[in-house]
C-alpha cells in the first residue's frame, strides 16, 4: 500500500510504535521511514546511541526506544522528514508532538494550526506550544502541537494556510 498510496499501513506503524508504557514515561522518537533507501543522517546524529548503527546505509533505522530520551536531534536531521517525537506525558488529556517543518510561514507559538494525519486529512485545530529553528545550516524547524492524546499517534503535519495567528 506505500509504494501506491505514499501512505503506511496501521501495521508498518505498528511495528516502529513503542509499547504505551514507554509512551508515558516522556518524550521518543517515532522513526516512519519504511523504505530501503541510502540513508543516515539520523543514526549519525543520534548522540544516545538509540539509533543503531546500520550495518548498509540502506537498512530501515532502528531505534531502541529504552535508550532514547526524545532529544529530537534526529528529526531536524531526516531528510525525508519521516520522525516524529511523541510525548504522551505531557499532561493527563493532552500530549505534544513535534513534527518537521520547512515550509512558509513559520507558525509561532501560540497560534493554532490545522493538524493532518498521514494521509493529509484533518483531524483539528491545536495549538503550537513551541517552534524550534533547526539553526543557519538546517531549515527544518520543529514544531511542538499540544493534542488530544488519543491523537498523538496520528497527527503528522499541519497544511498549509492552516495557522490561525494569536490575538
Amino acid at each position: 500500500m506505500l509504494n501506491k498510496t505514499g501512505v503506511p499501513t496501521l501495521e508498518d506503524v505498528k511495528t516502529v510504535t513503542p509499547s504505551e508504557g514507554r509512551l508515558n514515561r516522556g518524550p521518543v522518537a517515532i522513526i516512519e521511514c519504511f523504505q530501503e533507501i541510502p540513508c543516515n543522517p539520523c543514526s549519525e546524529a543520534c548522540k544516545q546511541g538509540a539509533i543503531q548503527p546500520m550495518e548498509d546505509i540502506n537498512n530501515l533505522p532502528k531505534l531502541d526506544f529504552d535508550l532514547c530520551n526524545g532529544c529530537g536531534v534526529c528529526l531536524s536531521r531526516c531528510p525525508g522528514l519521516a520522525i516524529f517525537i511523541v510525548d504522551t506525558s505531557y499532561s493527563d488529556k493532552e500530549a505534544i508532538v513535534r513534527i518537521p517543518f520547512e515550509y512558509v510561514p513559520v507558525p509561532q507559538a501560540g497560534d493554532e494550526v490545522v493538524g493532518l494525519n498521514r494521509a493529509g486529512e484533518e483531524l483539528g485545530t491545536f495549538k503550537v506550544n513551541r517552534v524550534q529553528s533547526g539553526g543557519q545550516k538546517n531549515k527544518t524547524f520543529t514544531i511542538w502541537l499540544v493534542v488530544p492524546k488519543e491523537l498523538a499517534m496520528d497527527v503528522r503535519g499541519i497544511s498549509l494556510g492552516g495557522i490561525r495567528h494569536a490575538n
